[in-house]
Formats: structure tokens, C-alpha cells, sequence
């Protein structure tokens, strides 16, 4: 269970993290809202990952889940650019998550 917590708490993490982006600078009530509302779950969902799972493990998953979505979202929703060294980095995020969930 914690680790489907920790999962939803990083797909929270990129709607939050989109939506600040769509807050124009806070200036927008509407997606300030909906990221504080799923900055709030996102934090409890990881505190609930965090009861059982190391802490190193669940913020490096965490960030990463949020990281790599971003990422991604940027690419596909927000035409940002997909060069290979971009996703080069990407792909390392990546097996770091893989590798902390074997090691976990």
C-alpha cells in the first residue's frame, strides 16, 4: 500500500506542479487552488508513504515520479522541446527510481 500511495502522491505532485505553472505567477485563482489542493494531497499521500517505506527512497521516488511527469506533460501539452539530451536525462531519473525500488 505504500508504495500505491507513494505513486498517487507523485501524480499529484505533477498536477500540482502544472498548475502552478498554469497560475501565471499566482495571478490565476483557479489553478492556485487546484494546487494547493493537490500540493496538500500530494504531501499526504507521500506522509502516509513515508510511515513505512525509508526516507531517502520515498522523497527520491517522489521527486522523480514528479520530475519525469513533468517532463513529460512539458513535452506533450506545453510543446517543450524533446532533444536527446533531455530525455538522455530523463532516462537516468528513470532507472534511478527503478533502482531505488529494487533496492527498497
Amino acid at each position: 500500500m505504500a508504495w500505491v500511495s507513494l505513486f498517487l502522491a507523485g501524480i499529484f505532485e505533477i498536477v500540482w506542479a502544472s498548475a502552478m505553472k498554469a497560475s501565471d505567477g499566482f495571478t490565476r485563482p483557479w489553478p492556485v487552488v487546484l494546487m494547493v489542493v493537490t500540493m496538500a494531497l500530494s504531501f499526504a499521500l507521500l506522509a502516509h508513504a513515508m510511515r513505512s517505506l525509508p526516507l531517502g527512497t520515498a522523497y527520491a521516488v517522489w521527486t522523480g515520479i514528479g520530475a519525469l511527469g513533468s517532463f513529460a506533460l512539458g513535452i506533450v501539452a506545453m510543446g517543450e522541446p524533446a532533444t536527446a539530451m533531455r530525455l538522455g536525462a530523463a532516462g537516468l531519473i528513470l532507472s534511478g527510481i527503478v533502482l531505488m525500488k529494487l533496492a527498497g
